[in-house]
């Protein structure tokens, strides 16, 4: 398991997909791309699915994500993704009472049962007091990460200096 902190932001694409039976269908799938902005989430999502996608789509939404961090699982079979809401569990020193805030997390996994096992993994190695609140299976396709520019693309993306101007 690792996990990744970023600013997240949930597309819906809508393009038409060849079915199993070989006829088209409009679908709108929902994809996740970590970026700064609205304007570098639709560019990054629109220059990832146009390597996918063979005819035209549309992003028709994109909308901040409610999680900060995401739970990303090495294992093969876990296809799935769940919003997982965590409540971490803190003592208030002045009036000795308990008190719960609520965080979002997207997990990586098979089957809710997995997610459970995920959270727990990576929640495990904290001290952190918690308990899971509530998971949902999402819709999510598939999560897109900024990959950082290497020094040769960086190179590459610079405009050469021209002498004299």
């Amino acid at each position: 398991m690792r996990s990744r902190t970023s600013k997240w932001f949930e597309a819906s694409v809508r393009y038409e997909k060849t079915m199993e039976d070989g006829m088209q269908k409009k679908v709108t799938e929902l994809y996740v791309v970590d970026a700064f902005t609205f304007g570098e989430a639709e560019e990054s999502i629109t220059r990832e699915m146009s390597s996918y996608i063979s005819g035209e789509f549309e992003v028709k939404n994109l909308n901040p994500a409610t999680y900060g961090e995401i739970f990303f699982s090495d294992r093969d079979n876990d296809d799935r993704w769940y919003k997982t809401r965590l409540q971490f569990i803190t003592i208030d020193e002045k009036t000795e009472k308990e008190k719960r805030s609520a965080v979002n997390y997207l997990v990586q996994a098979a089957t809710i049962n997995g997610a459970i096992k995920n959270v727990d993994e990576v929640m495990g190695g904290t001290m952190i007091d918690y308990v899971i609140a509530g998971i949902t299976e999402t819709k999510i396709m598939d999560i897109f990460e900024h990959k950082a520019k290497t020094a040769q693309k960086e190179a590459d993306d610079k405009p050469e200096y021209e002498e004299g101007k």
